[in-house]
């Protein structure tokens, strides 16, 4: 068992020192980590999610356009696809302990389909600046994406279209997809997915839509196989 889910000002103290921000206003730091599965929950951070999006998309581009004077839109465009990605913005949410975190139907969680902690980390960002203004969402931004930009080339590929080519490589065969099981009421789904190869074990994963359980179960194949490092699936 984890530990219990820090409230209040507990929250507000366990993400200072991770994000450098001491946020003023608690509840909305609140909704910022309230998914719209939360039972009983009187907000969600939609729309914080909303407007986080699009201040990390305006961080990023003028932090791409500064970091590379040189480089042509060209250039840049791939960079900035792959740095706003959910699977960029899941893997921070990851760093940042969000998980532990994020208040949160289990089922959602249990999916670890990524796209929770996606939201969570955009929310977050708009959180911080309705609270802060600009420049605190720009130092948090700076601080986890900017190590990142130099790194990375373009958007991360997608899991399923990566498992086709190494099976075709492998045996000419195609990966067949199978929902086995959908839960939850229709505005919050969970659908759980298998992955079956000729020749291997199926692979399962859930997620909020059948696409993100069918990459989960990709996912989770291409690693058990060795095909992906556990590095290769964050990136």
């Amino acid at each position: 068992m984890g530990l219990k889910r820090p409230k209040g000002d507990a929250l507000a103290i366990a993400l200072r020192d991770r994000t450098g921000y001491s946020f003023r206003d608690i509840a909305l730091l609140q909704t910022a980590l309230t998914h719209s599965s939360a039972v009983k929950a009187k907000t969600n951070n939609e729309r914080l999610e909303f407007l986080g999006d699009r201040v990390l998309g305006l961080v990023v581009a003028e932090m791409l356009f500064r970091l590379f004077p040189d480089a042509r839109e060209g250039d840049l465009a791939p960079r900035f696809n792959a740095l706003v990605d959910a699977r960029t913005c899941g893997a921070i949410g990851l760093e940042l302990g969000l998980d532990q975190l994020i208040r949160a139907d289990a089922a959602v969680k249990a999916g670890k389909g990524g796209n929770y902690l996606s939201d969570a980390v955009e929310a977050l960002i708009a959180a911080i600046y309705l609270d802060g203004g600009m420049e605190p969402a720009r130092a948090f931004i700076m601080r986890y994406w900017e190590p990142r930009s130099r790194s990375v080339i373009d958007k991360p590929r997608n899991p399923k279209s990566e498992l086709q080519e190494w099976v075709a490589q492998a045996n000419g065969a195609r990966p067949e997809y199978v929902i086995e099981r959908r839960e939850g009421p229709d505005h919050q789904p969970v659908f759980t997915v298998a992955v079956n190869v000729s020749g291997f074990a199926p692979s399962r994963a859930s997620g909020p839509s059948r696409r993100a359980a069918e990459e989960a179960a990709a996912t989770e194949f291409l690693l058990r196989e060795g095909v992906w490092s556990g590095e290769r699936a964050a990136s």
